[in-house]
């Protein structure tokens, strides 16, 4: 069953005056979107010289003197975020695990913390215009998320009061406004003595004490549902393309089979053996240098990643990709904006020590830099789409420790190359084909670089928030004995957008939310494993693809005479320090 909400949509309504829960109310006549409070920001006039021509937000507008000064504001916020912490804490229920169903405990929408709606609420950005209209409790069960169906129905409840409460707001608002048009009119036409005298204006000034305090409760209660609505459905899933296998992994669809799987006349190793033998990788002998899942890449490895890098970059570019590199270190709302959950336990980013660094979290994709630099602007229609690729460092916590511990197959830093594209909605299936678009790019890539792989179409448990659908290239990989995931693309409509108030700009200035879709180009520590795997020879010699050869210098990659370093710590055989605790 598809829930609506009577009163206008929940995308109209958020964005606008928290007077007037009517669409229409919140867009003036040149389409501006208005803000927190009810204001308007017009669409940009001017173009900014970059070549998606962002159009900048509009300048705050005059200090309102009722407004808590900066020191005020500081302290209401450190609270803010306390009580915050202190909630999800004992809930947890803002990032909980992902899992199918309905969260623990019945569903219950807006408990824990919300990054994003704190941003909010500081005034840092514009709400979130959320539109859960169309989607259905059969959508929200199917996908893996912290929420079921009876949240959706708690989700929608509370807005159907919000709204009720707007209007009740509205209407004392509009009788308080004749209440003080009516005291003018008596002190106007009277002096100021006999005035007081005057039973009518006593009455006027009794029933404005009394529209006051009605205001002053429905306000409060506005507030608290607004916080509610916002901490249950920031949390639901995006909606799901009706071609999307339904079901976990097992249900993922194969769309397409590509390339010769190597055979060999000896058994294959893996990618570290062959790594370690070659000394380009160094996993070993760490854990006290950078902990589990780290490793070293040298010599020839280095080379390797600079070129995949490099050889990926040059063809994208080549399509007309805008290049840009991000932060690494970023908000906690621009993460939620994107579907990540910071605040979950157990948390899927590096959160940075929140005792110096209030709120900054370690990027485990260029995908939510990209998306922040977006973040509360608009692009003229006719600069759409726009595609950005960038290199970055990511981050990864990898939670799930005992999935393969040893390799780079699952490690906590790695260099990736993404793909982030911003699209309209005129037609409705301008991001469809930008995903179509960016698969197509990822086939020209693992295919010119000589790997077998086959394209899935990823089933509802797997779309994680975002996607509204999901595509996964996984590569044969002859040391471990199967495919494994190298690449994913994305379709997440306007499910971002929506969140981060990334939006195009019309003919005429009217604004509407872009659509955005993100895919990995090049994964440098799966496509490490891919393509040493493959191309191995039987003396652990490595074959560099020939797309690779003029980067990496060299046609096959050999044992080195000797290794370059020799352990002599402490906690292997044979290390240690001389037994005289002297020079060796």
């Amino acid at each position: 069953m598809t829930l609506g909400v009577s009163g206008g949509s929940l995308a109209g309504s958020l964005a606008g005056s928290r007077r007037s829960p009517n669409p229409e109310r919140c867009r003036d006549k040149g389409g501006g979107v208005a803000g927190p409070r009810g204001g308007v920001a017009k669409a940009a006039r001017g173009r900014c010289r970059s070549r998606a021509r962002l159009a900048p937000p509009p300048a705050p507008p005059p200090r309102d003197p009722r407004r808590p000064r900066a020191g005020a504001k500081m302290a209401a916020r450190r609270a803010l975020l306390a009580a915050g912490r202190a909630a999800g804490g004992r809930r947890g229920a803002a990032g909980a695990a992902p899992g199918p169903g309905p969260a623990p405990g019945g569903g219950a929408a807006g408990a824990g913390r919300s990054r994003l709606y704190e941003h909010v609420r500081e005034g840092l950005s514009a709400r979130p215009q959320l539109d859960v209209t169309a989607l259905s409790e059969r959508e929200v069960e199917q996908r893996r998320g912290p929420l079921g169906g009876a949240a959706l129905r708690e989700i929608v409840r509370t807005w159907s009061r919000l709204g009720e409460v707007r209007d009740g707001i509205a209407r004392l608002e509009a009788e308080k406004g004749r209440v003080a048009e009516g005291v003018r009119e008596i002190m106007a036409s009277h002096d100021k003595a006999e005035a007081k005298t005057l039973p009518e204006l006593a009455a006027l000034r009794e029933r404005g004490r009394s529209l006051r305090g009605q205001l002053r409760v429905l306000e409060a209660e506005e507030s608290d549902l607004e916080q509610r609505f916002y901490l249950g459905a920031l949390q639901l899933p995006n909606r799901t393309h009706p071609a999307v296998p339904v079901g976990d992994q097992s249900q993922a669809r194969l769309l397409e089979v590509v390339g010769e799987k190597p055979e060999f006349d000896f058994k294959p190793k893996g990618h570290l053996e062959l790594g370690e033998g070659l000394d380009i990788i160094r996993q070993r002998r760490l854990s006290h240098v950078s902990g589990h899942r780290s490793y070293y890449l040298s010599g020839a490895g280095a080379l390797l990643q600079h070129a995949l890098v490099t050889f990926t970059l040059r063809k994208l570019l080549s399509k007309g990709f805008l290049p840009m590199t991000v932060p690494d270190l970023l908000r906690g709302a621009v993460f939620e904006g994107c579907g990540v959950q910071p605040s979950a336990n157990p948390s899927p980013v590096y959160n940075i020590d929140p005792a110096r660094f209030e709120d900054l979290c370690l990027a485990g994709t260029s995908e939510v830099g990209i998306a922040g630099y977006f973040m509360d602007h608009a692009v003229q229609l006719q600069d759409l789409p726009v595609r950005v690729v960038c290199s970055s460092t990511c981050y990864r916590a990898e939670t799930d420790t005992g999935r393969e511990p040893w390799g780079l197959y699952r490690v906590h830093q790695f260099t990736k190359v993404e793909m982030f594209g911003v699209t309209a909605a005129e037609r409705g299936t301008e991001s469809e084909e930008l995903l179509e678009e960016f698969l197509g790019l990822q086939k020209e890539i693992f295919s010119e670089l000589g790997l077998h792989y086959r394209i899935l179409d990823m089933p509802t448990e797997e779309l994680g928030l975002p996607a509204y659908r999901k595509f996964d290239i996984e590569a044969w990989m002859p040391g471990r004995g199967k495919f494994g995931e190298i690449s994913s693309a994305s379709n997440c409509t306007d499910y971002q957008s929506r969140r981060l108030n990334i939006m195009y700009s019309r003919e005429g200035g009217q604004l509407r939310h872009a659509h955005t879709v993100n895919g990995t180009a090049c994964a440098v520590p799966r496509l490490l494993i891919a393509l040493l795997e493959s191309n191995q020879l039987p003396d652990g010699r490595v074959r560099v693809p020939p797309v690779l050869q003029p980067l990496v210098g060299r046609e096959v990659l050999a044992r080195p005479p000797a290794p370059l370093l020799r352990y002599i710590g402490p906690n292997q055989p044979g290390g240690g320090p001389s037994r005289t605790g002297g020079p060796p």
